[in-house]
């Protein structure tokens, strides 16, 4: 038995593949889990209204293939800010959060991502966080309620893009169903703007890290960038993970059009296995 789980981003495969397909291709590639996207688009959010039978079709896909959906990241709260000056804006991303706690606590999602924007498209200023804090207070209740943990990602704004900022938020809501997510190739992005030390970050969230993002970036670009061409350390990010006891990760990368993706995801899971197998010595 391994000592933790690789999950792969439901992105990294084609989107026009019916789940079925994705859950078979994620397991044949290696991977434990897959991390389900509720993305800004229409067709993504309205999964968070899906329907008794819809949600069984996918339990049962998970059982046929053997492979489960086990996180969920709602990256749809870019454009439904929690911290929207508008509050018809802000309320359905608190409706949009609290709909995607309720489909994962229904279909065994054990963790659901909140990303730290306050807003993503509006300018940042104290009324925003005040509102971020206030509705994303709203939506830990709601989670609360019905377990399902939630994981704030660190992202690529000033708002929240480093482990310490995002503890801010942690102890703010003091909440045992409120941990931190952290996105490596973002902190790797913030320690070079900050000239601050990425693993020295990871450790100001010991205890409090429930996931880590495996994710490849280079200064100025966060998404997009295949393993190798950007400047991530991970044997050096999972490590420290691993010392603190972080035993779930997830390989985030995207499908981009190309024909080998299928060898492409198994290239992406040897590389981390590769570098999680290593750290199974420590224990």
């Amino acid at each position: 038995m391994k000592a933790y789980e690789l999950g792969l981003y439901e992105k990294a495969m084609p989107s026009a593949l019916t789940w079925k397909e994705k859950l078979t291709a994620a397991k044949e590639a290696g991977f434990d889990y897959v991390e389900m996207s509720i993305d800004a688009t229409e067709e993504k959010i309205s999964r968070v209204d899906m329907g008794r039978e819809e949600k069984f079709s996918l339990i049962r896909d998970m059982y046929d293939c053997n492979i489960p959906v086990r996180t969920m990241c709602v990256s749809a709260l870019t454009k439904y800010s929690l911290g929207n000056p508008d509050d018809k804006v802000a309320c359905r991303g608190v409706e949009i959060a609290e709909k995607s706690i309720q489909m994962a606590s229904d279909i065994g999602v054990r963790v659901v991502m909140i990303p730290g924007y306050d807003v993503y498209y509006e300018p940042s200023d104290e009324s925003t966080k005040k509102r971020y804090l206030a509705n994303l207070k709203k939506v830990v209740a709601f989670a609360e309620k019905v377990g399902v943990q939630l994981g704030l990602e660190t992202m690529e704004n000033d708002f929240m893009n480093t482990v310490e900022k995002a503890m801010k938020y942690v102890v703010l809501c003091r909440s045992n169903y409120l941990k931190i997510y952290p996105d490596i190739g973002n902190i790797t992005n913030a320690a070079k703007l900050y000239k601050m030390d990425v693993l020295e970050d990871l450790q100001l969230g010991e205890g409090n890290i429930i996931s880590m993002h495996l994710k490849e970036t280079f200064p100025g670009k966060f998404r997009e960038v295949p393993y190798g061409e950007g400047q991530v350390d991970f044997e050096a990010a999972i490590r420290k993970a691993w010392e603190m006891g972080v035993r779930r990760y997830v390989a985030e990368f995207w499908y981009m059009g190309q024909q080998n993706w299928r060898e492409e995801l198994k290239k992406a899971y040897d590389k981390m296995s590769t570098i999680l197998n290593q750290q199974e010595g420590i224990l």
